[in-house]
């Protein structure tokens, strides 16, 4: 369970991380709150802190449902591949919008194979 831990753990500061660079990008681009537009490179840091947020409302619940029922070290490794995906889209859509696809496909794949995992895992406890 440990390493299920540490991988919710490295998320939720990952997206602490994400919301340091927005207050950043902020004070950088001249964007007072509470606007969220202004500039476009602000608008960057502020879009991936929104998606990552939309995200981890699903990622967390469903790594630790996948975590009832399989093994929680393949788990959590499938869950490091959301945490370094998120990484990834932050440094593509900060840079280049149209470079964000690889860390998107990081994040959405686990959060699938975390929802399929659940879903097995729970269908398989209510036939028994």
């Amino acid at each position: 369970m440990a390493w299920l831990q540490l991988v919710t753990l490295l998320a939720l500061l990952e997206y602490f991380g994400f919301s340091y660079a927005v207050g950043n990008a902020r004070a950088t681009y001249g964007v007072k709150a509470p606007a969220i537009s202004g500039n476009e490179v602000f608008e960057r840091y502020f879009r991936v802190q929104q998606n990552t947020l939309e995200l981890l409302i699903v990622f967390v619940p469903l790594l630790w449902i996948a975590a009832s029922y399989w093994d929680s070290a393949w788990v959590a490794a499938v869950g490091a591949v959301f945490v370094v995906g998120r990484l990834l889209y932050f440094r593509g859509y900060v840079r280049e919008p149209r470079k964000r696809h690889i860390g998107f496909i990081l994040s959405v794949v686990p959060i699938a194979l975390l929802a399929v995992g659940g879903a097995i895992g729970i269908v398989r406890t209510l036939l028994q």
